[in-house]
C-alpha cells in the first residue's frame, strides 16, 4: 500500500470525477498513488458537496502572515539581532505578544538559522612574530612571483589563517573572536 499523503484540491476533484464515472476506489487510489481511503472523500463530497478539507482543530497561530513577514524582514535587515530583540520590536510595533521560541520557529520556517561565526585559532606572540616576518619578506612581491606559488591545501582553516595573515600585512579582515549569533540563510550556509 502506498504511503498516505495529502491530496491537492485538483487531485480531489479528479478523484471525485473518476468515482462518479464508476471507477473503483482502489483504482482511483492507484492512479493518485495514495491509500484506498479515497472512499471517505466520496462520502464527504456527497454529504457537503465540497472536496476541500474542513478546518482541523489545533492551536491557532499567534501571528498573522503580515507579522511573519515583519519578523523575516527584521531578521534580514539586522543580521545580529537575537530572537528576543525581534520579539520586542514585534511587540512594540504590532502589540502582539509572542515568545522568543515562536520567533525562532517562524525564522526556521523561512529558512533562517542562527549561526555562530567561526572562531579562529588563538595566536601566540611567536605566531604573530613569524607572520610579521613572512609579511615583510613578501610584501613587495609582484603578481608574477605569486603566480609561481602553488597552495595545495585550501581547507577553511587554512583560508581563515591566510585571511588573518592578510589582515596583519595591511589587508582588511574582520575579527572572528566575537561570540555573536546572526541569522543566516541556510541556502547560503550550505553553499559555503
Amino acid at each position: 500500500m502506498p504511503p498516505r499523503r495529502k491530496l491537492s484540491d485538483l487531485d480531489r476533484g479528479r478523484a471525485i470525477g473518476w468515482l462518479q464515472d464508476g471507477v473503483a476506489a482502489r483504482q482511483v487510489a492507484q492512479r493518485l498513488a495514495v491509500a484506498p481511503s479515497v472512499i471517505r472523500l466520496k462520502q464527504r463530497f456527497h454529504a457537503t458537496g465540497r472536496v476541500q478539507e474542513r478546518q482541523r482543530s489545533g492551536r491557532p497561530r499567534v501571528t498573522t502572515q503580515r507579522e511573519d513577514r515583519f519578523i523575516q524582514r527584521q531578521a534580514m535587515q539586522q543580521r545580529m539581532a537575537t530572537a528576543n530583540n525581534i520579539r520586542q520590536r514585534l511587540q512594540a510595533t504590532t502589540n502582539t505578544v509572542v515568545s522568543g521560541q515562536t520567533i525562532r520557529n517562524r525564522l526556521h520556517n523561512f529558512g533562517l538559522r542562527a549561526r555562530r561565526p567561526v572562531r579562529g585559532t588563538t595566536l601566540t606572540a611567536n605566531h604573530r612574530a613569524a607572520r610579521r616576518a613572512w609579511c615583510t619578506q613578501h610584501v613587495r612581491w609582484q603578481r608574477q612571483q605569486w603566480a609561481q606559488v602553488l597552495f595545495t591545501y585550501m581547507s577553511s582553516a587554512f583560508a581563515w589563517n591566510l585571511l588573518m595573515v592578510a589582515s596583519e600585512c595591511g589587508g582588511v579582515a574582520e575579527s572572528a573572536s566575537q561570540k555573536a549569533l546572526f541569522w543566516n540563510d541556510s541556502v547560503l550556509a550550505e553553499a559555503l
